[in-house]
């Protein structure tokens, strides 16, 4: 079955940014790469997440060459793969957590996985496992086009991403193929963290806000609280936050376990996308 993206019946991606809008809340969506430094501390921060706020999450599945990642992500991936991480490992992990992780999980990967294990396989398994969505950066939009509907099919939502360089027409395509939500990347180049926001991402996001029904999340350079407050009031619908929390799985030591980290920092990100006040 093809799902069209102006189905009634919203995803569980729909239907979370959906309650969040009712609630007048952005939603916060925190990246983590599986596998990074074992899957079972993934899952362990995954678990955290969901406890401390997270609405949703991004995970990434380690690649050699990810392309559109900076080097705190593709340390993290190289580290992954180090220890043994593999993509049907991963959708392993995640079907260890059925019945305990409750918010969708949109996977992060490249084409080459992806064609590797064979899309509808990697679908089919994604959607056994619990997944809700998917992101193929390296995918360009006329592919996307085509493998939207092998996806829909699964049931996942095919998000596509929107970069500071697309013109208002490819928007408009992108955003008729895009479901679940829209990506939309607030720099020129790879993933990490940036001290201060473009303000371009305004007027980015006001621009795709009026050409797509679905909700539109900023992500690539999102590292504190009050930067993802400025995405919220710029009007986005999520905060896309990568690189930090990556930075602290990496430095996390005996005493202060990756989970406890992560869980912290996801709480500290929540107070300050829901009150302003709380950010210092």
């Amino acid at each position: 079955m093809v799902c069209n993206p102006a189905s009634p019946e919203p995803s569980a991606i729909g239907a979370r940014f959906a309650t969040l809008a009712q609630q007048g809340r952005c939603a916060l969506m925190p990246f983590l790469m599986a596998g990074d430094p074992d899957l079972d501390t993934t899952a362990a921060c995954l678990l955290a997440l969901q406890d401390q706020g997270a609405d949703l999450v991004e995970l990434g599945i380690p690649y050699s060459d990810p392309l559109a990642d900076g080097p705190v992500i593709q340390a993290a991936a190289g580290r992954a793969l180090a220890a043994g991480a593999t993509c049907g490992g991963v959708l392993d992990m995640l079907a260890g957590l059925r019945g305990q992780l409750h918010m969708p999980v949109v996977l992060f990967t490249y084409a080459n996985p992806l064609l590797n294990m064979g899309v509808d396989t990697f679908c089919d398994r994604a959607a056994a496992v619990g997944a809700a969505g998917l992101v193929v950066p390296d995918l360009p939009l006329e592919e996307a086009q085509r493998l939207s509907p092998m996806v829909a099919a699964a049931g996942l939502d095919m998000v596509l991403l929107v970069a500071p360089t697309t013109s208002p027409q490819r928007m408009a395509r992108i955003a008729r193929t895009s479901r679940g939500f829209i990506y939309l990347v607030s720099v020129t180049g790879v993933t990490g963290t940036r001290e201060q926001m473009d303000q371009r991402v305004a007027s980015l996001v006001g621009q795709l806000k009026s050409l797509a029904r679905q909700p539109v999340a900023v992500g690539f350079g999102i590292s504190t609280a009050a930067q993802a407050w400025q995405v919220r009031l710029w009007g986005s619908d999520g905060a896309i936050v990568g690189s930090a929390f990556v930075k602290r799985i990496a430095a996390a030591g005996p005493s202060d376990p990756p989970a406890t980290v992560v869980g912290a920092f996801c709480a500290e990100l929540r107070r300050g996308l829901d009150s302003p006040v709380s950010i210092t």
